[in-house]
């Protein structure tokens, strides 16, 4: 039952993504027919430099719905079912979890930094860890022995603690990954998933950076922080602050 770190890994992403944003984007604007255009985008006829600029200079303005045609998948291990939960409130995604009535070979788990470093707390965490599984065992041999047999997992099931590690695969679409990034990223955020989204941001600067290079916590795009100044964390001055000196 080991500690189990966080991987994140890109699996796919929407072939030629810059170019077929640059399209969706010069369709609104564009009295032609786009599809005639895109033969000449994936032969390079049109400067990926070129398409960045215009793509960067359209979503200035506050028009980002082009993105939505582009997305991102990405398997992740290694994070608690306390982090999986925040994840899937992001609805505009699709998300396939691995089941806990299905996999019961190990419970892996996730530590907070905060009691890992606290060798007592620690002890004691890795203790209850120790006992959970325990008890998730023996429950499990006791339903099959009274007659539960392939359903016993589905009811031991229910001692498993929100530090159960989980693996899921995740697919955003650019806009709601901007969205997701601008919570997410957020030093409000837990630390958890602000793990995660740090990972993904990552992944996704390096594939579409004209769509990402700006992404982050919305503080960082706005210069300010657009929260009240009960609950900004002093990075960025609040808008409230910023009105008060003008």
């Amino acid at each position: 039952m080991p500690q189990k770190p966080l991987r994140v890994e890109l699996l796919s992403h929407t072939p030629d993504p810059l170019s077929l944003i640059y399209a969706s984007f010069r369709q609104c604007y564009h009295a032609g027919f786009v599809a005639d255009m895109w033969p000449k985008l994936l032969a390079g006829e049109i400067e990926r430099e070129k398409q960045a600029q215009f793509v960067s200079s359209v979503l200035e303005s506050g028009h980002d719905s082009p993105v939505e045609h582009v997305s991102f998948t990405f398997a992740v291990e290694g994070i608690s079912r306390a982090c999986s939960h925040q994840i899937v409130r992001h609805r505009i995604a699709s998300y396939s979890q691995q089941s806990q009535r299905y996999v019961t070979d190990t419970m892996d788990y996730v530590i907070p930094p905060a009691i890992e470093k606290i060798p007592e707390a620690k002890a004691r965490f890795e203790k209850f860890m120790e006992d959970v599984s325990e008890a998730y065992g023996d429950l499990r041999d006791i339903l099959v022995e009274h007659g539960r047999e392939s359903k016993a997992n589905e009811d031991a099931r229910f001692v498993l603690p929100q530090a159960a590690e989980t693996k899921i695969v995740i697919t955003m679409n650019c806009r709601s990954l901007l969205h997701f990034f601008n919570l997410r990223c957020c030093t409000r955020a837990q630390w958890e998933v602000r793990k995660v989204a740090d990972a993904m941001l990552r992944e996704c600067r390096k594939a579409l950076p004209a769509i990402f290079d700006a992404a982050g916590a919305r503080c960082e795009q706005l210069g300010y922080c657009p929260e009240s100044e009960r609950f900004a964390c002093g990075r960025y001055p609040t808008r409230a602050e910023l009105l008060n000196k003008a």
